[in-house]
């Protein structure tokens, strides 16, 4: 399978759950020290976020990752220079994203990695913080989010955009009655 063979595969990927690995968090580490050795200097902290930083919950295989950076000016900096370190990305998506930016690594025709440019200490960094951290404390509700994730991904199979925002009604949910 050529690269671009491969990039389409993992693109059009559909939404499925696989029982948590223990080696998520080394594959997050990996790609943490590679891109600090690529861009030193250019991120102010590195988070491993979403189901896979969540010790013993089910999840999409695909790492998550938050990458703190000084401004979204210095994210749309970073977008080719990562996407020459074996990122793809969607521009049009990006475009409609306001606090953040948005990557994907992929190989053999799968996602592997995504990686989210949030300004570091913005409401957007302390909610993606707060909510991993929420499913880390509280067994009960990482319970209920692995079976809604599990439906969600039944209905929502091939199609990611509604698989996402249902997610982003449950975490919205979670952290209001927190907050």
């Amino acid at each position: 399978m050529d690269e671009e063979e491969s990039l389409g595969r993992a693109i059009r990927e559909e939404v499925a759950i696989f029982p948590y690995d223990r080696g998520w968090p080394y594959l997050f580490e990996e790609e943490r020290d590679r891109l600090l050795c690529l861009f030193p200097g250019y991120f102010l902290a590195i988070e491993h976020v979403g189901s896979t930083a969540v010790p013993g919950l089910s999840a999409k295989p695909v790492i998550d990752m938050l990458a703190g950076v000084e401004s979204i000016s210095r994210a749309d900096e970073l977008m080719e220079p990562l996407c020459q370190a074996r990122y793809a990305t969607s521009m049009e998506f990006n475009a409609s994203l306001v606090e953040r930016r948005w990557l994907m690594r992929w190989s053999k025709g799968r996602r592997t990695h995504h990686l989210h440019l949030v300004v570091h200490g913005s409401e957007e960094w302390e909610r993606r913080l707060a909510f991993r951290d929420m499913l880390r404390a509280d067994a009960e509700l990482a319970n209920r989010y692995a079976q809604n994730k599990l439906a969600w991904a039944a209905e929502f199979r091939s199609d990611r955009e509604a698989y996402t925002a249902a997610k982003g009604h449950f975490i919205q949910e979670a952290l209001g009655r927190a907050g």
